[in-house]
């Protein structure tokens, strides 16, 4: 089957990749999601991934910190983390990857540069982007939604722990109701736990659809790209 879109940012979850372990990193978990984009990149998709840090450090959510942009910052250096565990199992499979960041760190990665990160991904190479925006008060999701206007990308790929949008939690309210299809501008009036309003609203000014998914099946990944209706698409009518 061809693939529907063409160059995507896939944004991860770093609790996503603890698995079931809830902290760290659960390589087994790992190499399924890169099994998957591999078969994306033999495909001839173009990707890049944004990777959160919540499985080892919340910068945000850490009440004990007295200082937010520290607290924020170590939260970055969580995802490089993430970011460098990705660029190995990718390898493992055979995947061309390079991990770059937005904060200079260049022992270990590229910084952050748009039209070599394009360049990366025409090449065939997947570009793992680490430490968000690099600035503190701004959330992973927001990083996905302005690395995904910045590289062009056709749809940003929102992999979750839920099949979806709904109206209020599933977890807590067995009567949730799933959107198949639903705007930003929902989104933003109906507070629907899609990602914070920042990104949101940049992916609505910059044409960018979301298509929210389960990674419970690493190939949904596929899936995804291929076009198949699987979760839930955000974009303006």
């Amino acid at each position: 089957m061809p693939i529907k879109y063409k160059r995507v940012l896939l944004k991860l979850s770093g609790e996503a990749l603890a698995g079931e372990k809830k902290f760290g990193i659960d390589y087994n978990v790992i190499s399924s999601i890169c099994e998957s984009i591999k078969k994306c990149v033999d495909l001839g998709a173009q990707i890049g991934i944004v990777v959160g840090g919540g499985n080892f450090f919340r910068g945000r959510s850490s009440s004990q910190m007295e200082d937010r942009t520290r607290a924020d910052h170590m939260g970055m250096l969580a995802t490089v983390m993430n970011a460098l565990a990705l660029a190995d199992a990718l390898e493992t499979h055979g995947v061309e990857v390079r991990v770059q960041t937005a904060i200079t760190m260049q022992q270990i990665a590229e910084p952050y540069i748009r039209n070599k990160a394009i360049r990366h991904m025409e090449k065939g190479r997947v570009v793992v982007f680490g430490c968000g925006t690099g600035n503190p008060f701004f959330s992973t999701d927001t990083a996905s939604s302005l690395r995904a206007a910045e590289i062009d990308a056709d749809i940003m790929l929102k992999a979750t722990m839920v099949d979806g949008v709904y109206d209020c939690d599933p977890n807590k309210n067995a009567n949730a109701v799933k959107y198949e299809r639903v705007t930003f501008q929902e989104v933003l009036e109906k507070g629907l736990a899609v990602m914070d309003s920042t990104a949101a609203a940049m992916c609505r000014e910059n044409g960018i659809p979301v298509l929210v998914f389960s990674l419970a099946d690493p190939d949904n990944i596929l899936a995804a790209i291929q076009g198949e209706n699987i979760g839930t698409i955000v974009k303006e009518d």
